[in-house]
């Protein structure tokens, strides 16, 4: 019987030949482009000031976002009828749930620039389901009937699907600058991740996290943003209850997926590509370069599990690592005795 070929858990995202629109322009990796990442795809979109990403829904996946440069602004309709409008700049992410109606628009100056992080590996961008292809799917007089046009007024509206569409940059007359009552930090659509204080190993890196707990509506997805120092390990661990999907936005780094059994899956990874790890699966990240490797990663659930090596080898008694590993005391001494969490070069 032939061995099972072991799959690829990288995939160079932003060398994918891109989806050109009106205003913007899209790269994406479902499952069928990268079949490592069963449970999570991803989306790397640029909108020009005014383009917009058009109305449209997600019938089997919720979006969590990561504004990586640049400005946008957002609309989404809940089944209740209440509506939202957020602005968004660096550093801040967004959570859309599963089915529910929503546009992106980048407001200026400048390309905005996002990724796009969806609970379901077999999401494609190119199935979603757009207002304007909607529209021109039902007879002519359904949708005038509907939209309370005339058969001559629906003529004028798209033929086709529009996808992206490049409008008016919004500016002080529009409602994005509608003042709020209490102006604030996070509203029920927006978490500025890069506001929060992060978790800072020293000579290491950092790490910034959001969960369902910091942003209640994000119930399937979390995410985080990890800074490693040159030369500096993230450390041996695995997540019991996520699958994790990894862009790379800055740096060079390495990792090893372990699979049981003796399989286990090296990978290089430098800024646009993406990495992959399945739930459970043991893996590190090693920062190869001489610049800092900014990584950020997103899990298909809204709770962040993670189970450290050095964390768990410090909880077990000496003379039982002594054994397990068939080693004297001096040498099962050096073990870590605490948390690691990232190593320092």
């Amino acid at each position: 019987m032939m061995e099972k070929e072991i799959l690829s858990f990288k995939y160079q995202l932003e060398k994918k030949e891109p989806r050109l629109g009106s205003g913007g322009i899209t790269r994406g990796a479902s499952v069928h482009d990268f079949p490592a990442s069963t449970g999570i795809a991803g989306v790397s979109m640029r909108l020009e000031p005014g383009g917009m990403r058009e109305l449209h829904w997600h019938a089997n996946a919720a979006e969590w976002a990561y504004v990586l440069s640049g400005h946008c602004r957002t609309t989404i309709i809940h089944p209740d009828g209440s509506s939202y409008i957020d602005t968004f700049g660096p550093g801040d992410t967004w959570y859309f749930p599963k089915g529910y109606g929503h546009s992106i628009q980048g407001i200026g100056p400048g390309e905005c620039h996002f990724i796009l992080i969806f609970d379901n590996g077999d999401f494609s961008e190119d199935h979603t389901f757009s207002i304007t292809d909607f529209i021109r799917s039902v007879p002519k007089e359904i949708a005038a009937q509907n939209l309370g046009l005339s058969l001559e007024e629906v003529d004028l509206l798209p033929k086709k699907e529009v996808y992206f569409a490049l409008g008016d940059v919004p500016d002080d007359a529009s409602c994005i600058s509608s003042p709020r009552p209490i102006p604030e930090l996070s509203s029920k659509h927006r978490y500025p991740l890069d506001a929060q204080q992060p978790r800072r190993i020293p000579g290491g890196g950092t790490q910034r996290l959001v969960t369902s707990t910091e942003f209640p509506i994000s119930t399937t997805m979390s995410g985080s943003v990890i800074e490693l120092q040159p030369g500096a390990l993230r450390e041996m661990h695995w997540h019991p209850n996520a699958d994790e999907w990894q862009y790379y936005i800055s740096g060079t780094a390495e990792m090893t997926v372990f699979l049981a059994e003796g399989k286990a899956v090296t990978e290089h990874f430098e800024t646009g590509d993406v990495g992959y790890v399945p739930m459970g699966a043991g893996h590190y990240i090693k920062n190869t370069g001489e610049d800092v490797c900014r990584i950020l990663i997103g899990f298909n659930n809204g709770h962040y599990e993670a189970i450290d090596l050095s964390e768990w080898l410090a909880t077990n008694p000496e003379a039982l690592l002594q054994g397990n590993f068939g080693i004297s005391k001096n040498l099962a001494e050096k073990f870590p005795s605490q948390k690691l969490f990232i190593k320092p070069k």
